[in-house]
């Protein structure tokens, strides 16, 4: 029969006989290789955050897209980040990570055109507003502060008169 660990601890603590079992082998550290954000615009910059085996030396991730670098030890990973060309076409990309050790890993990276607005959104305010009232505006805003202090110095001298 076989016990879970603390079962087992709890059969030692109390004297009773305990078979233990070879455990199976511990798992390999996972190799990955992750983009953030995974869907860029042409000319922005990109995480790559990897793991190997050995996240203690540096390893290389390759792309058509940005060629070579080095993903470099940071923070229990292996860290990079990379500028995609303003140039680069849209379409989806393959980034693949090679570990000291020879394993790989792949991401797909997908860029997408840069696009920039002609004008701010059409909020129905401010700039956005068609016509020019700005002046008429402006104009109604002194006119009415002129008026508040014309009636203000009135109402000051009749105090004092009466």
């Amino acid at each position: 029969m076989r016990l879970s660990v603390p079962a087992a601890l709890a059969a030692l603590v109390l004297g009773l006989p305990v078979l233990f079992v070879d455990a199976p082998a511990a798992q390999a550290a996972a190799v990955f290789l992750e983009t953030n954000p995974s869907t860029v615009p042409a000319g922005d910059e990109v995480g790559l955050r990897a793991s190997c085996d050995d996240n203690l030396k540096s390893a290389t991730a390759n792309s058509a897209l940005f060629g070579s670098v080095t993903v470099a030890p940071r923070y229990g990973f292996l860290t990079a980040t990379v500028r995609v060309p303003s140039s680069a076409r849209p379409g989806d990309y393959r980034v693949e990570l090679r570990c000291p050790d020879g394993k790989t890993a792949s991401a797909a990276l997908h860029v997408v055109a840069k696009v920039e607005p002609a004008r701010g959104p059409a909020t129905g305010g401010g700039g956005t507003a068609p016509g020019r009232n700005a002046p008429l505006l402006i104009g109604g805003g002194l006119a009415v502060i002129a008026a508040g202090l014309a009636l203000g110095v009135v109402s000051l001298r009749r105090r004092r008169v009466g």
